[in-house]
């Protein structure tokens, strides 16, 4: 199982960012769900977003994440995509993608993990 996450960069407040994930199709046999996480400086890894990679349900973190967030999943590509709106200083963390076998927000429940992609807001 690979994962590679990738889209990270500098953006200005109120712009936006598309993270990648690329996952080996070995990720699948075993993996049915795709989830991103965040780690600020000095913070804790969290939650962000999470989706099935079967039938693409989408899960969230919490109200602020979902109405500017959208987690999607293009399966022929076999990646997994965090579009990122209205971006503000308090979004810059590095993002991971991760697999897991089921629905989860925690990231012990994530088994593997990409080896995550930079992202910084400026005000």
């Amino acid at each position: 199982v690979q994962l590679q996450a990738f889209g990270g960069g500098l953006v200005h407040a109120g712009g936006s960012l598309r993270l990648s994930c690329a996952a080996s199709t070995r990720t699948f046999t075993t993996n049915n769900v795709m989830g991103w996480f965040r780690q600020a400086p000095g913070k804790e890894r969290e939650f962000v977003a999470g989706i099935t990679w079967t039938a693409g349900t989408r899960f969230y973190a919490d109200s602020s994440v979902k109405d500017r967030f959208t987690i999607s999943r293009d399966k022929a590509k076999n990646t997994v995509y965090l579009q990122m709106n209205s971006l503000n200083p308090e979004d810059t963390a590095v993002y991971y993608c991760a697999a897991s076998k089921g629905v989860y927000k925690k990231a012990a429940s994530y088994d593997y993990w990409g080896q995550g992609t930079e992202v910084t807001v400026s005000s």
